[in-house]
């Protein structure tokens, strides 16, 4: 595959996800706005496109690594993963992470006053990503797993409970974006999670904590908006998935 400006990001990545370093270096959007086209992408960014394209034609021409191929498994293994690796991450990373973002606020919020709005905003995400999380395990993912089983079995597909499994879907890619703007603008608020000078080793450790949320929420975003919710969509309709 060769990158060009009409190539939509979500295509890209769910190809090839080494090219979301690319993305990510130049500061583009691969998870919760990959349906924009790279040259789109980089005009609203105010970049320009050419070095972009370049740089993910060396990713897509060079070697095979061993990042896995998303795009080749099946559903249920995709469930599997997000919820295994992804799901159980955020569960394991947010109670810490609200901890820290507390202290972190009370002790150093009068200098730097951007972490008592940091605090809050991740109380929101929190709350908002465990809600989220219970939804596809509880009513999505086990539809869209039982939609894959019909499909390999030669069977009709199962009559969704809530109308077509794109409401769902809409709902959260919905939610997708709103944790993904808020980590966005705790990143930018901290210049990229880089503690200032009089930062102490919890306001550290908390900016790393963060960083490292966010990466994995890209990960996370991307195997559900990019791969298992188009595949999910084309099995319902009777498109090949």
């Amino acid at each position: 595959m060769t990158a060009t400006p009409e190539a939509t990001i979500r295509e890209l990545v769910a190809t090839d996800y080494r090219t979301a370093a690319v993305f990510e270096r130049h500061g583009l959007d691969f998870c919760c706005s990959g349906c924009r086209t790279i040259e789109q992408a980089c005009r609203e960014a105010g970049i320009d496109a050419d070095p972009v394209l370049r740089e993910l034609d060396t990713v897509l021409h060079a070697p095979a690594s061993d990042t896995p191929d998303f795009n080749s498994w099946d559903a249920a293994a995709l469930i599997t993963r997000i919820v295994h690796r992804h799901h159980g991450y955020v569960r394991q990373a947010i109670p810490a992470l609200i901890q820290h973002t507390s202290k972190i606020a009370s002790v150093h919020g009068t200098r730097h006053p951007e972490l008592v709005h940091i605090a809050g905003l991740f109380h929101r995400v929190a709350d908002e990503m465990t809600e989220h999380m219970f939804k596809e395990e509880q009513i999505l993912f086990p539809f869209i797993a039982a939609l894959d089983e019909a499909n390999r079995a030669g069977r009709h597909a199962p009559a969704p409970p809530f109308g077509t499994v794109g409401n769902p879907i809409g709902v959260m890619e919905a939610e997708h974006k709103f944790v993904g703007d808020a980590m966005a603008e705790m990143r930018h608020l901290t210049g990229g999670f880089t503690p200032p000078d009089d930062a102490c080793g919890t306001y550290r450790v908390c900016l790393q904590e963060l960083d490292a949320f966010e990466r994995d929420l890209h990960e996370h975003v991307h195997l559900e908006n990019n791969i298992l919710f188009p595949r999910a969509l084309a099995l319902e309709s009777g498109r090949p998935a």
